[in-house]
């Protein structure tokens, strides 16, 4: 039996005696081994999957992710699989594979996966090539499957040591959302839902493109100034571009939105933030993609120009993260064209409504 940390009516913490959560991890990276940990620590039965024999070999023999997640310790009683089938028996299938395998991955469990099981998405994107949110691209892989998206500002090597963090839990089904925060919220992971599925991946997908920016700024050597304006301006074009494609603006001002895009600007732990200061330190963006590993917001940038592009939006620090990622664009020049657009009003309130720029 497990004491679990759930939420009752009146929306006020409350321990509840349950039973113990089966819960499959697919995808043992840095975030997928911290997810694990995270629920194997209050007691649940976690199955941890990877693709690969040798990683889970590597993991089992040291007792930790060497490479990923150094210092957080896998215990014994976390399961380590390379066989897929092993979604059968859980109540809770975790996806966090990185952005590019989701699809393949979503597609492979297909076989295995009891209709009606709640997947929750962990990773922060959109799809290439389609712009497609990654909850679209796994309800039409999985359609007997309750998708949940899970973001939030949670690195994964502080969740791996149990640092107080809060995400949010979020579906057009929300019961499903509900169900995940029940089953995987504990006193170390705190969990809200949000009906708002569009809002929060657009939140987790988009800020790491400002987040990008904010590391070229570092790079640049530009200060506090600089980068507490890109990150101003950097949300309000998140938000501007949500609601045209159909989000609530007051999404981007919660966990997954500003929360998201605190923590990722401003912490080393964040590969788009890395993979930045890089580029503003004259590496090429394919240089710094390779040295830094997954950085979403690289990819993320082209997606969202596209998008801007399809909604009519104005996007001024997205766009200029694109160019300077696929066209080429000195980092130099590209600050010098944002300081230098037009004169603007602060106020946006008319995109709050039709999600266009005044």
């Amino acid at each position: 039996m497990l004491l679990r940390c759930g939420v009752s009516d009146e929306n006020t913490a409350e321990r509840v005696l349950d039973s113990v959560a089966k819960i499959a991890v697919l995808g043992a990276g840095g975030w997928g081994t911290a997810l694990a940990v995270m629920a194997n620590r209050y007691g649940n039965a976690v199955t941890l999957w990877t693709k690969f024999e040798d990683e889970a070999a590597l993991i089992r023999q040291h007792g930790e992710h060497k490479k990923l997640l150094p210092g957080i310790p896998v215990p014994p009683s976390l399961a380590l699989t390379t066989d897929l089938s092993c979604v059968k028996e859980a109540e809770l299938v975790l996806l966090a594979v990185p952005s590019f395998a989701i699809a393949e991955t979503a597609a492979s469990m297909r076989e295995f996966l009891p209709s009606g099981t709640p997947v929750a998405i962990c990773g922060k994107g959109l799809e290439d090539g389609t712009h497609r949110r990654f909850s679209q691209v796994v309800r039409e892989l999985l359609p007997a499957a309750r998708v949940v998206a899970l973001s939030g500002p949670s690195h994964a090597e502080e969740v791996g040591r149990g640092v107080p963090t809060s995400v949010v839990s979020a579906s057009e089904d929300i019961q499903a959302a509900e169900l995940v925060q029940e089953l995987l919220m504990n006193p170390s992971f705190r969990i809200y839902v949000n009906a708002d599925v569009i809002g929060v991946e657009l939140g987790g997908a988009l800020k790491n493109i400002i987040a990008l920016a904010a590391g070229i700024c570092d790079g640049l050597d530009m200060g506090d100034n600089t980068k507490a304006a890109l990150m101003t301006r950097g949300l309000a074009e998140m938000a501007r571009l949500g609601t045209a494609m159909g989000a609530s603006s007051e999404t981007f001002a919660g966990l997954s939105g500003m929360g998201d895009l605190i923590v990722t600007c401003g912490s080393m732990h964040s590969r788009n933030r890395r993979a930045g200061i890089l580029i503003g330190q004259g590496r090429t963006p394919e240089e710094a993609v390779k040295l830094v590993g997954t950085v979403e917001g690289y990819l993320a940038a082209r997606a969202a120009w596209h998008l801007a592009q399809r909604e009519g939006v104005e996007m001024p620090i997205t766009e200029q993260c694109y160019r300077v990622c696929y066209q080429g664009q000195n980092p130099q020049d590209a600050i010098h064209a944002l300081m230098g657009r037009p004169k603007k009003h602060e106020s946006e309130i008319p995109w709050l409504y039709s999600g266009k720029q005044s």
